[in-house]
């Protein structure tokens, strides 16, 4: 099937290409013979209400060093492309809100986004777990101390984190003595000024904060547990964690069936759930990442799987 496949991404020449799931939908699509274009955040633009976008051809190569090829930049209508993936990482910030905007317009115009730019803006990364209470810990979203010192104190052992974070940055664990509760409070609040999170703590976190991967409501049979290092609380890969491929257990995949009609019915097509025992921590939907780890341990092709979705709909 012949089509145009925007990649709106973080600069290529700054990524690991042996664990970047943006690369591999790179690799997917060029077996495929699709063309495939780059976009940093840097190159959307609208004029005169058009969404447009200066893109470069870019072809890969699945290999350690010089793994892609880029092209020279060219001016393109975002509307006349087929596909727009976004995966520029968190954080969620201004920029990262207008380029969904920008995302919306070219959606409007013609172009098929992944994921869906509307639920990128609704459906933020940590509040979207409050959709499904019953699968959660026990969580408390506030800027006010008072409450979050009241969470602590009947908990006593909980997880503070802020709301637009990535790999474990700024992730803190409080212990029932409840050191440094008030420089955390603060630090993440910005003084009372911004909403935080704090959860339950989950001694299940030694067997690993699991990386669950749905695609188009489908759950994909295998996950990534990212186990902690010495003296850590965080199993995230970035924060020194390790990865452990394993086949989903009965409690994982009854969580991710779960969440998965809400995600169909928001045309979100690529998913990644953090669960940590049987408790969903974290639904990831604008930057999901562990298929090549699991793509190298188990012979399943997850990309295959989403482009195939993809080209349904373009096909509809």
């Amino acid at each position: 099937m012949q089509y145009t496949l925007g990649v709106i991404m973080d600069p290529i020449a700054a990524i690991k290409p042996h664990k970047d799931t943006s690369f591999a939908m790179m690799l997917e699509a060029q077996r495929r013979g699709v063309r495939i274009l780059y976009f940093e955040l840097s190159d959307l633009y609208i004029e005169n209400g058009r969404p447009m976008g200066n893109a470069r051809d870019v072809s890969v190569r699945d290999q350690a060093s010089d793994f892609y090829t880029l092209g020279e930049p060219e001016q393109w209508s975002l509307g006349d492309v087929d596909v727009l993936i976004m995966r520029k990482d968190p954080p969620f910030n201004s920029e990262f809100l207008y380029a969904t905007q920008i995302l919306t317009l070219a959606q409007d115009a013609g172009a098929l986004v992944v994921n869906n730019p509307q639920a990128l803006r609704d459906y933020n990364e940590k509040l979207f777990t409050s959709y499904f209470p019953e699968h959660i810990p026990q969580t408390l979203v506030s800027s006010n101390a008072a409450l979050i010192r009241a969470f602590h104190a009947k908990h006593k052992d909980v997880i503070c984190k802020p709301l637009d974070g990535m790999g474990g940055v700024s992730i803190f664990r409080v212990k029932e003595d409840g050191n440094n509760l008030g420089v955390i409070i603060e630090t993440l609040t910005v003084n009372q000024t911004r909403y935080m999170m704090v959860q339950e703590y989950l001694p299940e976190i030694k067997d690993g904060d699991k990386r669950v991967l749905i695609v188009d409501g489908e759950v994909v049979p295998y996950c990534l547990a990212r186990l902690p290092g010495k003296g850590e609380t965080r199993g995230n890969l970035a924060a020194g964690g390790t990865g452990r491929p394993q086949p989903l257990s009965d409690s994982d995949r009854a969580l991710a069936n779960a969440v998965a009609p809400v995600l169909k019915d928001n045309h979100i097509l690529f998913v990644g759930l953090d669960v940590i025992g049987d408790k969903i921590t974290e639904i990831n939907i604008t930057s999901p990442t562990c298929v090549r780890e699991i793509e190298g341990h188990y012979d399943i092709n997850i990309m295959a799987l989403l482009f195939d979705a993809i080209e349904r709909r373009l096909d509809a």
